[in-house]
């Protein structure tokens, strides 16, 4: 392994496109795939070929779409908040389609379309019992009054009710619910849905080898459920975590070690701000992680850990008792500058972070493959530009 700056993270083109094509493999074709760009956008640089459409839930992130030059007629512009200049802006690039989360949505998607004079494809999000989505009592009179917009085209669905789902009857119960109300819809208003924007938010396993064992083993029993619905309707699914966890690793190096209080401490120049999983729980669970030693020639060499190694608590560099990546882990003998390499967080850790706090370096982006090697996308940023103004009364 070559000597990158750290902290860091690498995200592997290959390993995406792997886990992208496994799922459509699965699902096949007449299921489209959606990319939700939250779990990270960084991954718009090397989206492959199998996934159809990318899920954009805020201005930020359709900025990076614009920037990259995604095709408008790829996106879905959603997000729980939209105001009149989003939505305008959304329209004016182009987007293929776009959600409404409540009736208001519903009004300003349609002022903003009449007045750019275009028709808009929407889709409307059913509430699965928080604040995102509506009522189906609003949603159902969206159907209703269907024909009055002259600005967007009902033209479905969209639902989700949570991540990290590992049974099969969760998936079952969403696909029932959902099934029972286009039911009704077809029923009292005559509507079809020309597409089902379903989020089944299948469970990633961060801790417990085998890793990716465990993840094919839910889509293999999930998926006949969602191959039978889409016999039935215009099933489009969206991911976000399990197609991007696995195409990810962050690296941090080895700063100090110490022994407090009969604990064997390493202190790292990374931390909570940057990596973060999801279900870890005061950093009593251990992810994946390798070691790597420093060589003479300054090259990394990956050294193998035992179970009954020397432990360590895995601390990282800000200034909070919190900061604690794993409570105890065997490592084995460590030295200042060795190298930890935490894998399967390539979703949500790169922008989940308190990456603010303390002022210190947003870590590095590298995008790549193990063969080609990774290249640089993003350098280090330093956030004390953010957190601080010009000027200053102390003296």
């Amino acid at each position: 392994m070559g000597l990158y700056e750290t902290p860091a993270f690498l995200f592997d083109e290959d390993v995406f496109k792997e886990r992208a094509e496994l799922i459509k493999e699965a699902l096949g074709d007449n299921i489209p795939l959606c990319f939700s760009i939250k779990a990270n956008p960084f991954l718009l640089n090397c989206l492959p070929k199998v996934i159809d459409k990318v899920e954009v839930c805020s201005p930020g992130e359709l900025s990076i779409c614009q920037r990259l030059g995604v095709k408008p007629e790829r996106i879905i512009y959603s997000g729980v908040m939209k105001e009149d200049a989003d939505v305008e802006r959304a329209i004016s690039y182009g987007v293929g389609i776009i959600t409404a989360e409540s009736l208001l949505h519903a009004e300003i998607i349609e002022k903003n379309a009449v007045k750019s004079g275009k028709k808009m494809k929407l889709i409307a999000r059913l509430t699965s019992g928080n604040q995102f989505g509506m009522d189906e009592s609003c949603l159902e009179e969206l159907v209703k009054n269907r024909e009055k917009y002259e600005g967007f085209e009902l033209i479905g669905v969209h639902y989700y009710s949570g991540t990290q789902k590992k049974k099969l009857k969760n998936i079952e119960k969403d696909l029932e619910h959902l099934k029972a109300f286009l039911v009704r819809m077809k029923e009292t208003y005559d509507y079809e849905p020309q597409i089902v924007e379903y989020g089944p938010g299948l469970a990633v396993n961060y801790f417990n080898p085998p890793y990716d064992d465990t993840d094919l083993v839910l889509l293999n029993e999930t998926k006949e459920a969602m191959v039978n619905f889409a016999k039935e309707y215009p099933l489009s699914i969206e991911m976000g975590r399990f197609l991007a966890s696995t195409c990810g690793t962050y690296i941090t190096k080895v700063k100090d070690l110490k022994e407090n209080t009969g604990t064997n401490y390493v202190i790292c120049d990374g931390g909570i701000h940057h990596l973060k999983y999801y279900g870890q729980t005061m950093a009593m669970q251990i992810p994946p992680i390798s070691k790597y030693v420093k060589l003479e020639d300054g090259q990394y060499q990956k050294a193998k850990i035992e179970e009954d190694d020397k432990k360590w608590a895995i601390c990282g560099s800000l200034c909070t008792v919190a900061d604690v990546l794993v409570r105890e882990v065997a490592l084995g003998e460590l030295n200042i500058d060795d190298v930890l390499i935490f894998e399967r967080c390539g979703a949500y850790s790169i922008t989940e972070g308190s990456a603010l706090f303390l002022s210190r370096m947003l870590p590095r982006v590298y995008i790549g493959t193990k063969e080609k090697g990774y290249k640089l996308v993003r350098d280090f940023i330093c956030s004390d530009l953010i957190n601080s103004v010009e000027g200053s009364n102390w003296r």
